[in-house]
């Protein structure tokens, strides 16, 4: 032992510079261990309703459609979330919420995510209808499928079709994932006109007022025989069925589930509300230990001047001394 501690002293600064290197050498292999943790775990969905392509919002002062607008908010939330948050995907149609994929953790699979959400677009919908207490409803089931508590950012116009009354009313009193829910308005508070697209995605008019009367905007663009060559479009501005973000129905469906209403707008006030969101989950994670061998390594290198600082101090406070 005795020589062991004279051989240190010795060769100090090369085992000093030994121990260094290994620890290098192991923060390379990218050390971690399993850890529980409290994280984000979010489940962003999208109305895909064709209210959705009304062009009424700003992008780089420019106009764009609100389901554009969705998918900008949505990767920009991707992209402002730390790294240990989860997210997962859905789309919401007619009455119901529709899961894309599981949760993902967000820097290990960032490409995959924001690459899902650049391609949401209405021909993803099911069905025209657009019922939102429906599929608030509906989205308790995706909950459990995702089998660990998330919080659900809900982008939407509120624009329903057909539009709730004391008939169709649906009873929200037994959901109970309300404290969960953010319902994220998306479009203008001017009414604008929907575009109206055929099943190839080209552009052929506006919807006319009356598709409300039967059901929903979007009633028959499941059906693309129905939807060729010429779908009935409103050629007259008096005969277009006019959109707006229905702010107002948003705020009274939070309430009524004890969730909350926030505006979707690309700011950093927006996406610090949604980082500053409890966590709602506990993952499992592989916490990195790649700081802590880097740390000892720096710690270790500045060891090495340690015989050159001493000697320093010594001949500083002898020259004191003499004077």
């Amino acid at each position: 032992m005795r020589e062991l501690v004279d051989f240190l002293r010795a060769h100090h600064e090369s085992a000093l510079f030994a121990g260094a290197a290994l620890l290098l050498a192991l923060a390379l292999v990218k050390p971690q261990i399993p850890l529980k943790q409290e994280v984000h775990n979010y489940l962003l969905v999208a109305d895909v309703s064709q209210s959705m392509n009304a062009e009424d919002v700003k992008l780089n002062s420019q106009n764009v459609s609100r389901m554009a607008y969705t998918r900008h908010l949505m990767k920009r939330v991707v992209e402002t979330s730390p790294c240990g948050t989860y997210i997962s995907v859905g789309v919401f149609a007619a009455e119901n919420v529709a899961l894309l994929f599981m949760p993902l953790e967000v820097c290990a699979n960032y490409d995959e995510i924001t690459e899902s959400i650049e391609h949401l677009e209405w021909r993803m919908a099911w069905s025209g209808n657009s019922r939102l207490s429906f599929g608030v409803k509906a989205a308790a089931n995706v909950f459990d499928a995702l089998n660990t508590p998330a919080k659900m950012l809900f982008f939407t116009d509120g624009d329903e079709a057909p539009k709730v009354n004391a008939i169709n009313k649906l009873d929200l009193s037994g959901v109970q994932i309300g404290q969960n829910v953010v319902f994220v308005g998306v479009g203008g508070h001017t009414p604008v006109a929907i575009p109206r697209f055929n099943a190839a995605n080209k552009w052929v008019g506006y919807w006319s007022a009356d598709a409300k009367e039967h059901g929903a905007v979007g009633a028959s663009y499941s059906d693309t025989s129905k939807d060729e060559p010429d779908p009935e479009v409103a050629y007259a501005e008096f005969d277009r069925y006019l959109s707006q973000q229905d702010a107002e129905y948003l705020k009274l469906l939070a309430q009524e589930i004890k969730g909350s209403y926030i505006e979707g707008q690309d700011t950093d006030a927006f996406y610090d509300f949604v980082q500053s969101q409890t966590p709602a989950a506990s993952f499992v994670t592989e916490y990195s230990l790649r700081w802590v061998y880097l740390s000892l390594a720096g710690l270790l290198v500045l060891l090495t001047f340690l015989p050159d600082l001493r000697g320093f101090w010594q001949g500083w406070r002898e020259k004191r001394s003499t004077r």
